[in-house]
């Protein structure tokens, strides 16, 4: 997976993302702007304090094609429920704009939701705004909203927290960044997802949570430039 940082106006770092697979299995397409919206959708999230804007963070979702050379083999597609399926197919008398039908396929193929995510802290809490936490943050956010069927979360908002990852389930690792592997935390206990993330500098971090039925379709690299 390419992750490429470009300076912001307010000098955090905002990331694009170009997505590469295993080679002989998979690959995601390359994505740069919004108009290929196909491949990626982008959150912001803001928050202002006294001193004006605090945090940003941007995170991406990325389509995943397993069958890359042909995006129309049927093998890419996951299996749909009927109400997403008659959503996606059928026309409403007012009609759709093109777009509108084109951003409706992306909902066949199989989705990782949020994957990468770019945090920026103006002044950096030391444990909110650690490494580790916002791993666990990252990590928490995706399966809370990915998985809560796996995780025997009810639909409506729960108190439960027995499944959420916990600080100890943090550890060191590496991670290839530009071509060289750089110090990273990880998580890899979780049976879901499998997570990573480094510090790019003082105020950004850069956290990845994966579903892990998808890691055999993937290498995971990234890529930053100004």
């Amino acid at each position: 997976m390419n992750g490429v940082w470009r300076s912001c106006a307010d000098g955090c770092a905002r990331p694009e993302h170009r997505v590469r697979g295993a080679a002989s299995r998979g690959r995601f397409p390359g994505v740069r702007t919004q108009a290929t919206a196909l491949a990626h959708a982008r959150t912001d999230h803001r928050f202002h304090g006294p001193a004006g804007r605090d945090e940003l963070a941007v995170a991406f979702t990325y389509t995943l094609w397993k069958y890359p050379d042909d995006h129309s083999d049927p093998r890419n597609e996951v299996e749909l429920d009927e109400r997403t399926r008659r959503a996606i197919e059928e026309k409403p008398s007012w009609g759709r704009p093109a777009w509108l039908v084109e951003q409706a396929q992306i909902f066949r193929y199989p989705m990782l939701s949020e994957a990468v995510r770019t945090a920026w802290h103006a002044s950096p809490d030391p444990e909110r705004a650690s490494l580790p936490q916002q791993l666990i943050d990252h990590t928490n956010h995706v399966l809370r909203n990915s998985f809560r069927e796996e995780l025997g979360l009810p639909a409506s908002p729960s108190t439960s927290t027995d499944w959420k990852v916990k600080a100890a389930a943090v550890a060191d690792a590496t991670v290839n960044v530009d071509g060289r592997d750089v110090t990273a935390v990880q998580v890899d206990t979780d049976p879901f997802v499998y997570s990573v993330g480094f510090r790019v500098d003082e105020h950004v971090v850069c956290t990845v949570v994966l579903p892990r039925e998808s890691l055999p379709f993937l290498d995971l690299a990234l890529t930053s430039y100004e």
